[in-house]
């Protein structure tokens, strides 16, 4: 059994931690690129290519992101493409996202009353006018808080990364759990990373929520 200090398991969840940041980043960033495109097509892309984005959004949603990750790592191998974790990870988190986070913008759009669109309408402004200067100025406010608020899931979320080989914070802990014998120490220490990562995103979200509802009041 492995001599590790409370600091040295501290010092390599904190190496680990990075990936975990940098895996949630490029999740939600390529998530957020993806799920914006998304939401265009759905509002202008016809009925068709609409039920295609909506039946897009309800795989994702409904199936579970664990799955959703051994298809990414596993599936894409059985065409002779050579995956490594961190592409599969980055891909299924990133669809994921996507498919969250179009839904949510999608219900802030759809909040805008519909005499906005008619008034906006009246001054014959073309669609992408009146989601510039009328629509979005009034949905991204709404959008804020709980697309921020998804940010924690999305944190939360990378820790099954681990299934797949990649080390990230959850995978970090199991592996030196198994080489301390030490498994309540370790995975305490990865749920206070994972409290101090994850609480101040929540309360900014809250904040967030908070002060957008007291200026709609």
């Amino acid at each position: 059994m492995a001599d590790f200090s409370l600091w040295d398991i501290l010092r390599n969840l904190l190496m680990a931690l990075r990936w975990t940041v940098v895996l949630s980043l490029i999740a939600f960033i390529g998530g957020g690129l993806v799920g914006a495109l998304l939401l265009f097509l759905r509002m202008r892309g016809g009925k068709a290519i609409g039920r295609a984005v909506s039946l897009y959004v309800q795989l994702f949603q409904g199936t579970p992101l664990l799955m959703q990750l051994f298809l990414a790592y596993f599936g894409i191998a059985l065409f002779g493409i050579d995956v490594s974790a961190w592409t599969a990870a980055s891909v299924a988190l990133t669809l994921y996202t996507s498919a969250f986070l179009t839904e949510i913008w999608r219900g802030c759009v759809a909040s805008i009353p519909k005499g906005q669109w008619e008034a906006s309408g009246s001054l014959a402004l073309s669609f992408g006018e009146q989601m510039r200067h009328v629509i979005l100025p009034q949905a991204v406010k709404i959008a804020i808080a709980p697309t921020v608020g998804f940010l924690v899931q999305v944190i939360k979320g990378t820790a099954l990364a681990s299934v797949i080989g990649f080390v990230e914070l959850t995978k970090a802990g199991s592996m030196i759990s198994n080489a301390t014998f030490k498994p309540f120490v370790v995975f305490s220490c990865v749920a206070l990373l994972y409290f101090v990562l994850c609480f101040p995103v929540s309360l900014y979200a809250k904040n967030l929520e908070r002060k957008t509802h007291g200026r709609r009041a």
